[in-house]
């Protein structure tokens, strides 16, 4: 069956893109997946499913009354010791699905009354995600598909994701190099995130809802603040509003949640302790200080592990 990425596959030359060698994310690390290597995401070209489930604890347009069909892939581009979902990250969890496999997924969740299909953490795995879709689609999917990711992407895939993909959710971690080097070994991020940004509004337009507000398609940018990084946060939530106004939807989050792993960890002491409440008030207030009218903020203590799924249980 043909898809929106077989163009992917083909060939080997530097202006495509394709998993064997492997340059699908900024990484570019060229490790040959098909042939079982283990690229900087920690995965081959096996598809690796840590959960899928009705999720509750996205954005109010996202998850709804319903849910969210959320499925965690394991592995990752990035290295943050902050990580929620380290277990899964680092590849530590999941369990193995074919294609066919993975569109039967979709279509359970839709069966189950899910809103749409979010995909977390799906970069190294798009070539996978797409067939999927495409059978899935086939078969009568009819929901929105999320592709929910870090937004350390490049915008040449974004851009052959046209026909699979009606929402981003994307994060925008960091305007400060040296911040983005230190916590998540990825120094460009900032000109990353920008080019994937661009490349995600410029594919699935301004933002669409139902009757009943939920999305149908749309840009949302999640900004997680850190402790004692307000300045980063706000530079963030300046250059998306500058850039893009209410063309896409900003969510700042202030579920940091500082685990004991990091206490382990010289040089990060600063990050062995939730936000206050005084640190995220100030950024709001920057926020609507801009005159921002389309976002999304947390209340009460949402910096809880048990907001965190149980990566143990049945995909």
């Amino acid at each position: 069956m043909q898809t929106p990425l077989d163009s992917l596959n083909k060939g080997h030359s530097d202006s495509e893109l394709g998993s064997n060698p492997c340059n699908l994310c900024p990484r570019e690390c060229k490790v040959r997946r098909a042939e079982g290597q283990k690229g900087y995401c920690l995965s081959d070209d096996r598809i690796i499913v840590a959960r899928a489930d009705l999720h509750m604890w996205e954005e109010p347009c996202i998850s709804g009354e319903r849910g969210s069909g959320t499925v965690f892939f394991s592995g990752c581009n990035l290295r943050c010791v902050y990580c929620q979902n380290y277990e899964i990250a680092a590849a530590v969890k999941g369990k193995e699905v074919t294609v066919s496999e993975l569109s039967d997924i979709f279509l359970s969740l839709q069966k189950r009354g899910a809103a749409n299909i979010n995909l977390v953490t799906p970069d190294h795995y798009v070539l996978q995600i797409a067939q999927a879709v495409s059978e899935a689609k086939v078969k009568g999917l009819v929901i929105p598909v999320v592709y929910n990711g870090s937004g350390y992407e490049k915008p040449e895939v974004i851009e052959r994701l046209a026909s699979v993909v009606d929402i981003y959710l994307t994060d925008f971690k960091y305007m400060e190099s040296e911040l983005a080097e230190r916590l998540s070994k990825a120094k460009d991020y900032p000109q990353v995130a920008k080019k994937a940004l661009e490349a995600m509004v410029k594919t699935v337009g301004k933002p669409v809802f139902d009757e009943n507000g939920m999305m149908c398609s749309g840009v949302i940018v999640r900004h997680l603040l850190l402790p004692g990084h307000k300045k980063n946060a706000k530079e963030v939530i300046r250059y998306v509003y500058e850039t893009y106004g209410d063309d896409v939807y900003i969510s700042l989050m202030n579920q940091y949640t500082p685990f004991e792993r990091l206490r382990s960890m010289e040089g990060f002491e600063e990050f062995c302790r939730k936000v206050t409440k005084r640190e995220y008030e100030t950024v709001v207030s920057y926020l609507l200080s801009l005159g921002i009218q389309n976002a999304f903020i947390q209340e009460g203590d949402t910096a809880k592990e048990s907001f965190i799924p149980d990566f143990n249980s049945q995909v």
